[in-house]
């Protein structure tokens, strides 16, 4: 079974890519030259066979500009990659221009970043996701990907469980009822991947919107979260409670999301995962192994009266400017060549991410990628994404006690409170 490393360092055609750490800043320019000789780009995708064709198309793209001009990509490992980050950030000698996850992760480092409104405002129509990549009214990343949590099952195990696949679950009452249906068909209800804390991320974006009513899901995303709201508790008890029921895979504590998680699901062994829709655990990933007649995208299923389930989605990864760089308009016109339609278009054919630019025709795609295009007219941002990564953190750990059943749901609240409130 493929495992696809988000990390693995490949050399791409006409880059040099460099081990961790190895590439400082902007490059001398040449004498009488007014114009940096080199570019450094930090990111954890240059090195993905994935993104080898969009990495060579962003690079033609800024080469037909610039073409005196060098560009190295460094690619990181994703598990170091915002320590190695912040080194940099301190010694103010990292690279010119860095990927970034939206949300808190690029949101508590702005102060390393130059805001690029400026430079982008031409593709601010063209490209969605923005929000993720900005703070305070300015935008410090344009975004490469959306990112979002499509809940997708397996029609043939709905089939095989005696269930109608073409009538996913509404509520949840009815999921429940489905899941021990899936668990007696000798299948696990979900694959979940908890060792590193991200499911509760996944369970909270996933399936918040049926559990929030439309007021509190937007007063999360303003800031205005209510830890003690019966229906924030509720979210967390679900969390517990699925687990307990024996509905998850054995070991979701032990077990990593990237991507031993998607394994679970797209061998055949889980009949429903909360899944992504960049370019990892998505419905191309499934699709090498599963038909993709046999993929299909649930909404939430609605817990509270008055919900209204939607997809969660956000600007996914994106490409900032660091406040050093010696050219900032040189590095801008790079960012634009990495957010430009024909490398978003390459990005989106071979690595099946769902990009940020809304002109690429995504209609030849199937029956998942058509579903999770036409929720996003109505989506909302996901709800972690508008946590702290410190916040984001806590909540991992919290999350894995819970599955463990050594803390309860009320103390993981007043830690949650105590930290959202901190942060």
């Amino acid at each position: 079974m493929k495992q696809r490393t988000l990390w693995s360092a490949v050399l791409v055609a006409g880059l040099t890519v460099s081990g961790c750490g190895s590439a400082t800043r902007t490059a001398p320019s040449p004498a009488g030259s007014g114009t940096p000789s080199k570019l450094v780009v930090w990111d954890w995708k240059s090195g993905d066979a994935t993104a080898a064709s969009y990495i060579e198309k962003a690079k033609a793209d800024f080469a037909k500009k610039h073409p005196g001009v060098t560009v190295e990509f460094v690619a990181q490992p994703f598990d170091q990659y915002y320590t190695l980050l912040g080194t940099a950030i301190q010694s103010s000698t990292g690279p010119d221009v860095m990927l970034f996850n939206g949300g808190g992760q690029l949101r508590d480092r702005v102060d390393a970043l130059l805001p690029i409104d400026e430079y982008v405002a031409e593709d601010r129509q063209r490209l969605a996701g923005w929000d993720a990549f900005s703070k305070d009214g300015k935008v410090y990343a344009a975004p490469v990907t959306l990112q979002g949590h499509p809940i997708y099952y397996n029609k043939e195990i709905y089939e095989k469980a005696g269930l109608d696949p073409a009538k996913p679950p509404a509520t949840w009452d009815e999921l429940m009822t489905d899941c021990a249906a899936v668990k007696k068909a000798g299948k696990s209800c979900f694959a979940l991947g908890n060792k590193e804390g991200f499911g509760i991320q996944f369970f909270l974006s996933g399936l918040g919107s049926g559990v929030l009513t439309p007021q509190e899901y937007d007063d999360w995303i303003a800031g205005k979260r209510d830890w003690t709201s019966p229906h924030v508790k509720q979210i967390f008890t679900l969390w517990k409670d699925v687990n307990d029921k024996g509905y998850n895979n054995a070991g979701a504590n032990s077990t990593a999301m990237f991507n031993d998680s998607w394994a679970i699901f797209q061998s055949g062994k889980a009949a429903n995962v909360i899944g992504l829709m960049s370019d990892i655990g998505h419905w191309k990933d499934f699709a090498e192994f599963l038909p993709p007649d046999k993929i299909g995208v649930m909404p939430a299923p609605v817990v509270t009266d008055g919900a209204t389930p939607g997809l969660a989605y956000d600007g996914g990864i994106g490409y900032g400017i660091a406040k050093w760089t010696k050219d900032p308009k040189l590095a801008a016109d790079l960012v634009r060549s990495l957010t430009s339609t024909d490398a978003l278009t390459a990005f989106y054919a071979k690595a099946g991410a769902i990009a940020s630019d809304t002109t690429i025709d995504t209609s030849q795609s199937g029956p998942a990628v058509s579903t999770i295009v036409a929720a996003l007219k109505s989506g909302k941002p996901a709800l972690h994404v508008a946590l702290s990564s410190k916040t984001l953190d806590l909540m991992g750990r919290v999350s894995q006690k819970l599955l463990s059943g050594s803390l309860t749901v009320d103390k993981a609240m007043d830690q949650m409170a105590a930290a959202d409130k901190a942060s």
